[in-house]
């Protein structure tokens, strides 16, 4: 399965917020006056002023939610470390995995026989867990509170099938679902929060993360480094993209200390600085006035076509994101 990464929330108008955060620290303002004056360049000079002297506190005012899929659960024992957050992540103990998917590392991906036996090995522990399950949930409905149905189901099932010498566990399951599904449900349950210890780290899973700017910019700066876990690096890399889109000030020196000066690796430097535009993704715009095609960053703001000047809206990232034009705050500016 597919990395997907998507910002589902985030405070709204993130820059004004922190930008009003810091005015307050530093201007003679009361609550009432912290929004006067603060066009644009003011908004980024605020932010890179707190950049510069690294005053952080006001970007823990917003927040940022992240949905994410297609990673393995090596990745989210990762980025649960990461404490000053928050994690809603699918559970194995009440979703039963029918089909578990997985995630192959590249280097065994790459290399058809330790494919080979890594694939062999997942279907293992499907067939394993699916063995438990079943053997688990039989010897639970054999037991003194259940056996009564038990022996009703199976009274029935030889009843229709005379010519059948062995009626197996799965056709009396399968019974018994069919007449007692809450009871039924609630001792699987029961079975696969066993079963699932079977499981391997390569087991996909989903998760929904909520972080601030502040616990965002430390994760990018330890996670999009080259000496990160290639999974986890990946994920904080698109991750960081998004960020970009709605933020671009207040991201735009996020990520690994090389980047933007020295490695902090020490002597366990990778020696291989990242580039910028690693994080950063391009939108194209066409201008209707003089009809140029624009690259600019992948940022949801206005830009200016580079020929004529004109004020292009971010239309590329509301068209990808299916939004309706009548929704487009730029829009909204303008009426």
């Amino acid at each position: 399965m597919a990395l997907k990464v998507k910002l589902i929330a985030h405070t709204p108008n993130p820059e004004e917020i922190v930008a009003q955060a810091a005015k307050l620290c530093y201007s003679p303002v009361g609550v009432d006056g912290i929004m006067e004056k603060l066009t644009p360049e003011k908004i980024e000079s605020f932010v890179d002023h707190l950049a510069t002297i690294g005053h952080e506190s006001p970007l823990e005012h917003v927040n940022f939610t992240f949905a994410i899929e297609g990673i393995s659960r090596v990745t989210t024992h990762q980025l649960v470390r990461h404490r000053l957050a928050s994690y809603s992540q699918q559970s194995q103990r009440y979703v039963k995995l029918e089909q578990f998917e997985y995630i192959i590392p590249p280097s065994i991906a790459n290399h058809p026989v330790a494919k080979e036996i890594f694939i062999e090995a997942m279907e293992k522990d499907q067939e394993a867990y699916d063995k438990i399950v079943t053997t688990l949930l039989y010897n639970k409905l054999a037991g003194v509170e259940h056996i009564s149905k038990l022996a009703e189901c199976t009274k029935e099932l030889r009843d229709e099938n005379p010519d059948m010498s062995v009626i197996s566990n799965e056709m009396i399951l399968e019974r018994l679902y069919a007449k007692f599904p809450k009871i039924y449900s609630a001792l699987e349950k029961e079975c696969i929060e066993d079963a699932r210890y079977v499981f391997p780290n390569a087991c996909e899973t989903k998760i929904v993360v909520t972080m601030n700017a502040r616990s965002l910019l430390h994760f990018f700066n330890v996670r999009c480094c080259n000496r990160a876990q290639w999974e986890i690096r990946t994920m904080a890399d698109e991750m960081l993209k998004e960020c970009k889109k709605v933020a671009p000030t207040l991201f735009k020196k996020a990520g690994p200390d090389c980047t933007f000066g020295k490695c902090g690796e020490g002597s366990m430097s990778c020696g291989n600085p990242r580039k910028l535009e690693e994080f950063e993704s391009k939108m194209y715009e066409w201008c209707p006035d003089c009809d140029a095609e624009n690259e600019f960053p992948l940022e949801f703001k206005p830009h200016k076509c580079k020929v004529c000047g004109k004020i292009l809206l971010p239309c590329s990232i509301c068209y990808e994101d299916g939004t309706d034009c009548s929704k487009c705050e730029f829009e909204k500016g303008d009426e």
